[in-house]
């Protein structure tokens, strides 16, 4: 079996790499191949990938290219993890909003929108390549944000692809250790949006527990989500730490105001990353790539690659076609829910109906995720405006027109 990591110069892959290792037993590769289109920057973050590997007794072969058919020739999975343009981008993405009054991030609201412009085009190419010359079923697994409209744009263009976040997986291991249980114990019922969700019900061997989680260890879980505990209380639900940009709206751009750039906190720390991947007695993951996010990532890729290989029907939260999974969304937009995971792809658990104040939302955000995804593709600047307009942190158009500019100036669109 071969999986080819595009992206795989991100620092993130030390990450994959040391989970491959650790369930090599679970997930038997007889290929890994990362590929970056930054040659210098693969072969470091290769480097130590290689090292890692060595180290943990792994069989696997190891290539390392920037030839993206010779990656994916033959490969039974794609994972997608770039970034296009860089951290540079991400600290247009998180800036150019402010200026014009709204929230910075990379991915919702304009910052969101700019860095879909950007993706959706190099992830569909990506995915078409895929399909040229890859194994015959492979699946494309992307970790590319933004998640949701990238996936939504593989779904739309026939592509076999399924989103994934790292969100779930978070709450899982967190609530598993303050219940003091496996985390194959606990199964998160996360609902929504990718990074507009809610965990609705948290069961340990089939019950129930998010009350009294909430009610004994709700200090915790407050802490991990971002958000009150006595909204937590009132909504019967754990939002998404994302959404935190909605309901903290003006706390949040004041904080950004004055604060740090995000992107410039990360850049700073891949530059140290970097700099220990290049040491060549570094044969483990260093601690400090837990403060560069991403936190369980390999376990969620790794179990969600099994369970397609294996087609053993475990329960993922991933990002995949609504179909009639959530009433009131349309069939082809990109939910995020938890579904049974076989040889053909994710089948979503049956879902109750979102309550009001969760679903208002939640069809305001897929209706731009649907215009975003389109001007992605289109290149059309009007329906790029209308996606801006459509967004719950943007919505005004006095802000529309100069952002719209702004963002999609360095890509060509349509008049």
């Amino acid at each position: 079996m071969k999986l080819a990591v595009v992206g795989g110069g991100s620092t993130y892959t030390p990450e994959l790499v040391a989970g491959l290792g650790r369930d090599r037993e679970v997930l038997a590769l007889d290929s890994l191949v990362l590929h970056d289109v930054d040659r210098v920057r693969l072969d470091v973050v290769g480097g130590m990938a290689g090292r890692m590997l060595d180290r943990q007794g792994y069989r696997a072969v190891l290539e390392l290219t920037d030839d993206l058919d010779r990656a994916v020739d033959g490969a039974d999975f794609v994972l997608v993890q770039i970034r296009v343009g860089g951290q540079a981008a991400r600290l247009g993405d998180e800036t150019v909003p402010l200026a014009c009054g709204c929230i910075g991030q990379e991915t919702t609201g304009a910052g969101g929108f700019a860095k879909a412009f950007r993706t959706v085009p190099v992830v569909l190419d990506i995915a078409d390549r895929v399909r040229a010359a890859a194994a015959s079923g492979a699946w494309i697994v992307d970790f590319t944000n933004p998640v949701g409209i990238v996936t939504r744009a593989l779904l739309d263009a026939g592509h076999r692809a399924v989103g994934l976040c790292n969100v779930a997986i978070g709450f899982q291991r967190s609530f598993a250790r303050l219940l003091g249980v496996a985390p194959e114990q606990v199964f998160v019922d996360q609902v929504g949006l990718n990074h507009l969700t809610w965990v609705r019900g948290v069961r340990v061997d089939g019950r129930d527990v998010l009350p009294e989680l909430a009610a004994e260890h709700g200090t915790a879980v407050a802490e991990q989500s971002g958000h009150p505990l006595a909204l937590i209380e009132e909504l019967a639900a754990i939002p998404s730490p994302y959404l935190h940009y909605f309901y903290a709206h003006d706390e949040v751009l004041d904080e950004q105001r004055e604060g740090v750039p995000r992107a410039a906190v990360v850049a700073e720390i891949e530059r140290k990353l970097l700099e220990l991947y290049r040491d060549p007695s570094v044969t483990e993951k260093p601690t400090l790539l837990e403060r560069r996010g991403g936190a369980f990532y390999s376990e969620a890729a790794i179990g969600l690659v099994r369970s397609l290989a294996a087609d053993d029907g475990a329960v993922h939260v991933v990002d995949t076609a609504n179909g009639s999974t959530l009433a009131g969304l349309r069939p082809d937009d990109a939910v995020e829910v938890p579904a049974r995971i076989g040889r053909d792809g994710p089948v979503p658990l049956p879902q109750e109906p979102l309550a009001p104040e969760l679903l208002g939302l939640v069809q305001h955000v897929a209706a731009y995720e649907r215009l975003a995804a389109e001007a992605a593709v289109t290149r059309d600047r009007a329906v790029a405006r209308k996606a801006l307009l459509a967004h719950p942190l943007v919505g005004q158009y006095a802000k529309v027109d100069e952002l719209a500019d702004r963002l999609t100036a360095d890509a060509q669109v349509s008049a």
